[in-house]
Order: C-alpha cells, then structure tokens, then sequence
C-alpha cells in the first residue's frame, strides 16, 4: 500500500507522520534528529514509502542528503509553500505540521526546492571566510576617522579662522600639511 510521509525536524527531535492514499493517517512518532533514526523508523514503519517531505529548515540539507544515501525518496519543499497551508491549522504543534507536510506529499501540491551540494556550501564558507579576513585587515591598516582628523589638526594654531574646511573632504585641490613649525597650503 502506498503511503506518504510528513517529518518536521528540529534540532533534537524530529515528528513523523505516515497517511494512506486517502490522507488517513497510519502512523505517527517522534525520533531523534539523526539520519540513521528516522531511516530506521521509517522503513520498519512505511517500507513503501513514495514521497517523504521534509521542509526546508537549518538542519534539512543535512536530513535529505543524507536519507536519499539510505535509499529514502526524500523531497525537500519550500518553507513559505509549507507554512501558507499548514497555518490553516487550528493547533500548531511539530505532531500536526508532520501530518500536514504528509498530507501536502500526498495531494502533490508543494514546490520542491534544489539542494545546493556540499562543495558549493565549502566554497561559499570559503568566499566568505576570505571578505572577513580582507576586510579585518583594511580595518587594522587604516586609522579610523576620528584619529586621522585629531591628528591632522593637533599642531595647528587656534587662532586660525574656519581651519577644518580646508581639509581634504571640504576641497580636494587643496592639500593641507602641517607640522609643528610651519603651516602651509599647497595648490595642486
């Protein structure tokens, strides 16, 4: 008899729910968030499985991979497709989202999302392992704002009108040096 699953995983514990063809449901449990668990579950109770749902969630790339290597016809569904039918529910528990991801695999009507495979999620950790390291290191060689201006005008006398408008960001043909014996503005 073919029948359809429905798992809502967490980080823990993940429900499980099996229906019929006709949306009755013949099973229901919860197992550990582990592969092998739900594999085992799964084929002692539904061996004839012809759609698993699972929806997508931070622990879903590793499930469905995983339990398409134990053979399983995992099917990982879109998130915002899952949750505009299973909201129509009036108790929302992990028990009756595993039932509505069920019953969803059984009428068909979900999204399927494309799993991105390990190597693409290496590089992307890799890529962005490398913007972090570039930009800590532009932040350490360069002086923050605040200092490089308190610098540029420690040595200046006070008596001097409107000073900071020469500065670089005011006029960009005007280059302001200063030291602590001579005050000079050089045109460009």
């Amino acid at each position: 008899m073919d029948c359809y699953v429905g798992l809502d995983a967490s980080l823990k514990k993940t429900s499980v729910c099996v229906v019929d063809g006709t949306g009755k449901v013949l099973c229901e449990g919860v197992v550990d968030s582990q592969p092998s668990a739900i594999a085992k579950f799964l084929k002692s109770r539904a061996p004839d499985a012809v759609r698993i749902g699972i929806e997508t969630g931070p622990t879903s790339i590793w499930l469905t991979t995983e339990l398409r290597t134990h053979g399983l016809p995992v099917i990982c569904i879109d998130a915002r497709h899952a949750k505009a039918v299973l909201k129509m529910q009036i108790n929302k528990s992990d028990r009756n989202d595993a039932a509505g991801i069920a019953r969803i695999m059984q009428t068909g009507w979900f999204k399927e999302v494309r799993l991105k495979g390990f190597d693409s999620h290496a590089v992307r950790a890799l890529l962005t392992s490398r913007a972090t390291l570039v930009k800590m290191k532009r932040d350490l060689e360069a002086p923050p704002e605040g200092m490089r201006s308190r610098n540029a005008y420690s040595n200046l006398p006070s008596n001097l009108p409107n000073w900071r408008c020469l500065s670089y960001r005011c006029s960009p043909l005007v280059r302001l040096s200063a030291s602590s014996s001579m005050i000079s503005i050089e045109r460009f």
